[in-house]
């Protein structure tokens, strides 16, 4: 059964464009504004974590200076578009996420003694539902118009030495932002199928 014969809450048009016929950019055209920076954020913070937990936490680049720097710590094949791109979002979690428990789960703060008690356990927390928040960013930049590429080809303890030298948030995703370039707009690449990764237990 095809999307457009399920029962929907958003229409075919708006699936299309988030999922089905969006691509990774390795090009960009155009700019992005501030609104429109702040419009990604709005729309990817509701996406469910676990315990609401908000770790992630979004550095856009915008100076001459700190673009440098990013495109530094860049393996050499990520460099020259990231330079390019119109706008450029560092995504780390915090290190310390847990202690604004209250700030995300007011009134409900007996979970957080399993984090107290266990650094690394913390840290992969973090991570993990970090990561999962970095799904929604970039579903919230392509529900936008715009495209995204994500890229985890850096030295990201560089990036962290660079933009968060007090150990404060540990980056792991670099994201491109813009229009794409009009070549950008190709053939979806394979997918696995339903039945190659799904199954019922």
């Amino acid at each position: 059964m095809s999307i457009a014969e399920q029962e929907l809450t958003i229409d075919t048009q708006a699936l299309e464009a988030i999922f089905a016929s969006s691509r990774t950019a390795n090009a960009f055209t155009g700019e992005v504004s501030d609104e429109q920076a702040r419009a990604i954020y709005e729309l990817a913070k509701s996406g469910p974590t676990a315990f609401n937990s908000q770790p992630l936490r979004v550095t856009y680049v915008r100076s001459a200076e700190a673009r440098a720097q990013l495109v530094e710590a860049l393996m050499p094949g990520n460099r020259e578009k990231t330079a390019a791109a119109p706008l450029v979002a560092v995504l780390s979690y915090d290190t310390s996420w847990h202690e604004r428990w209250e700030d995300f789960l007011p009134g409900y703060t007996a979970p957080k003694a399993m984090y107290d008690a266990d650094a690394e356990f913390t840290a992969a927390t973090g991570n993990n539902n970090a990561h999962l928040q970095a799904g929604y960013f970039i579903l919230a930049v392509r529900s936008l118009g715009l495209a995204a590429g994500p890229m985890t080809g850096a030295d990201f303890s560089a990036i962290d030495q660079a933009f968060f030298p007090n150990g404060e948030q540990k980056s792991f995703l670099v994201v491109n932002i813009g229009q794409p370039a009009a070549d950008q707009i190709g053939a979806p690449k394979e997918r696995f199928a339903y039945d190659q990764v799904v199954r019922t237990v």
